[in-house]
């Protein structure tokens, strides 16, 4: 499609198409006619007159005409697709799509914009979406997919999947997240590089095992090479701190925990910038250490943890294995565990869950005490 104006996102994000909507929505379920209905649910009602919708407890109000709108994002173009219009529009996935995918909504009360997680590649849409006033999520692919066999929808095409996802966001309506700052966003990036650095650098370090001569000595180079790019990571990670005193003393706050380092209380911030606003169930659930049920009839399962936040789960796993030893708090715990009969490996994933209750409670009360800050904490 050809692209109009020279307007870049960033700019729109900044107020130009700028309208004020509700954050969460609460939609109409599909009409039902009275001759399906039994008993007191039975209403004779006039034409034309829409019946009002119990709104659940929590939920937002929302226009009756709102807009529900799934968009599934590719590498070069992305599909949207408006839930009731019957068509699927394709624009590039650069600035100047972005621009025309404003103006497609701009006028409309949009309810929600639903895309799928890409690789990161919906990054841009979505804070553009986000900075222009409308609510947008992106949820796990896994959901989405799971929510189209439920309809019984096993094709999947680009076209189709959009759809889907405008008929997600109308029946399933996931909570919008705030924007990422984009001083967040640099130390997401700043900590996602490091990782890989670390990763690359275990991955030589195996290799020098069982190197020798002329690739030994080029292994150990890039060993070296990788050492530095490190530490220079951790300075840029110290740059961005010193530039903001209020976030800077949060990660103070969790660094003086006997367990947590510097760069883990870093991660945990940047990671789940919902900690301190939650309660301990709530963010032991959002990070993936929260004992799930498998129970069915008379069949009790064993209770196991998965999904959530992989990346904090592994930064939590290693404070927690330090926390065992150094920390008095949760070394009573795990060798109280330990004594009970409890696997070692679920006594530490308790440990984990017992120290990020900690740190929750920790940054729940700080900000209690502190005024609202103006630099990177949202």
């Amino acid at each position: 499609m050809s692209s109009r104006g020279s307007v870049r996102p960033s700019v729109a994000a900044e107020g130009h198409i700028v309208r004020s909507r509700e954050s969460q929505v609460a939609g109409p379920t599909p009409p039902v006619h009275p001759e399906q209905l039994l008993g007191r649910n039975a209403r004779i009602r006039k034409e034309g007159r829409r019946r009002r919708i119990p709104r659940q407890k929590g939920d937002p109000a929302v226009q009756e005409d709102a807009v529900f709108v799934g968009i599934d994002v590719g590498k070069y173009y992305v599909d949207v697709a408006l839930l009731g219009d019957g068509s699927v529009r394709r624009f590039k996935n650069d600035d100047d799509g972005i621009v025309e995918i404003l103006r497609l909504l701009d006028g409309r009360s949009v309810g929600l914009v639903v895309l799928e997680a890409s690789g990161g590649y919906e990054r841009q849409v979505l804070a553009s979406l986000l900075g222009a006033g409308i609510p947008a999520v992106a949820v796990n692919p896994r959901q989405a997919r799971d929510f189209a066999k439920a309809l019984g929808k096993l094709e999947k095409t680009d076209e189709v999947d959009a759809q889907v996802l405008a008929l997600f966001a109308s029946s399933v309506r996931p909570a919008v997240r705030p924007r990422v700052s984009d001083e967040i966003a640099e130390v997401q990036d700043w900590l996602a590089r490091r990782k890989q650095l670390v990763e690359m650098l275990v991955a030589e370090k195996n290799r020098a095992e069982h190197a020798k001569h002329g690739v030994l000595k080029d292994i150990r180079e890039h060993i070296d090479w990788l050492k530095k790019r490190i530490r220079d990571n951790e300075r840029e990670l110290r740059d961005l701190l010193d530039q903001a005193p209020e976030w800077d003393a949060e990660v103070q706050l969790l660094d003086d925990v006997k367990g947590v380092g510097r760069i883990a209380a870093l991660t945990l911030l940047a990671s789940v910038p919902e900690l301190g606003t939650l309660n301990r169930k709530q963010i032991a659930k959002l990070v993936g250490v929260a004992p799930l049920c498998r129970d069915s009839g008379t069949l009790r399962g064993r209770r196991t943890c998965w999904g959530g936040r992989a990346d904090v789960r592994a930064c939590l796993y290693m404070a927690a294995l330090v926390a065992t030893r150094f920390n008095d708090t949760i070394r009573t715990f795990y060798r109280r565990l330990l004594s009970a009969g409890k696997p070692k490996k679920l006594a530490l994933v308790a440990c984990m869950r017992k120290l990020l209750t900690i740190l929750n409670a920790r940054l729940r009360d700080h900000r209690a005490h502190q005024t609202p800050a103006h630099g990177i904490p949202t």
